[in-house]
């Protein structure tokens, strides 16, 4: 599996590199970086600290020659234009960027109509196994339970609630049969009243280093159930993408998530 890195010099370009380095049958083929990036021309596996790869960071897609696979987790803009670098050359995708706003999702899936896509908000094995969780004891305890959803990343992290709290979010309106959307508070603050009876409430916090903390707690007056997952290491998010690209390869046309991938 030949595979192609979008932003390689980044937190999780490297882990990238580094997981596809340690996978069997995937070699690191093209490696990219922004322009101007004081890091152009390094070599990917030296960033990454795994030693040289023969596979040095530019700033043109388009001068790659093209690959079984790109993955990406860039940011939105950047990655539309990687699409249509996929979209040309008949590739594969894996989507790992989050933040994008609906007109431009809507532009991500048509230019990528005709391509295989993974598209998740977090590639961890654990987490995505708490999605499903999440979904279940949604069902199982309805809205008698208060919901709530808290995360925490390091300071850096430019959106807000985070692409996995989102999708926490929407597992638990999936398993009450409503729509996010209806459902979702997003900020308290001042005289904000009592709490509306099914609502679905996000916290956030930014600070230091913190690679990724989820939970999402269930509450009620006799009881308390949360569903947590404590991101220890970022090669968790690579390993899980690195797994996505290889079982993408074997499937039709289409777009697919990790809770696909993982048969869940």
């Amino acid at each position: 599996m030949k595979v192609i890195v979008t932003g390689a010099s980044g937190r999780m370009g490297r882990m990238l590199v580094k997981a596809i380095d340690a996978s069997e049958g995937a070699e690191l083929v093209a490696a990219t970086e922004r322009e101007n990036s004081a890091l152009l021309g390094t070599d990917a596996g030296n960033l990454a600290a795994i030693g040289a790869l023969g596979v040095s960071l530019v700033d043109d897609l388009s001068a790659c020659e093209p690959a079984d696979v790109l993955i990406d987790f860039t940011a939105p803009q950047g990655c539309l234009e990687h699409a249509k670098f996929v979209a040309k050359h008949d590739m594969a995708m894996v989507i790992g960027t989050t933040g994008f706003e609906p007109a431009e999702m809507d532009e991500l899936k048509s230019t990528l109509s005709s391509s295989r896509v993974v598209m998740a908000a977090n590639y961890s094995v654990g987490v995505n196994l708490a999605l499903s969780l999440i979904q279940q004891a949604a069902q199982v305890l309805g809205s008698d339970y208060d919901a709530e959803i808290y995360e925490a990343h390091h300071k850096h992290k430019v959106d807000a609630p985070s692409g996995t709290a989102l999708a926490m979010g929407r597992a638990l309106a999936d398993g009450r049969d409503v729509k996010l959307d209806d459902v979702a508070v997003y900020a308290r603050e001042g005289i904000t009243g009592a709490r509306e009876a099914g609502s679905i409430g996000f916290s956030v916090v930014r600070g230091g280093n913190i690679i990724g903390d989820h939970k999402a707690a269930f509450i009620a007056d006799e009881e308390r159930i949360e569903i947590n997952h404590f991101a220890q290491d970022r090669i968790v998010f690579a390993k899980g993408a690195v797994r996505a690209a290889g079982w993408l390869l074997e499937q039709p046309v289409g777009w697919y998530d990790m809770q696909d991938v993982l048969g869940l």
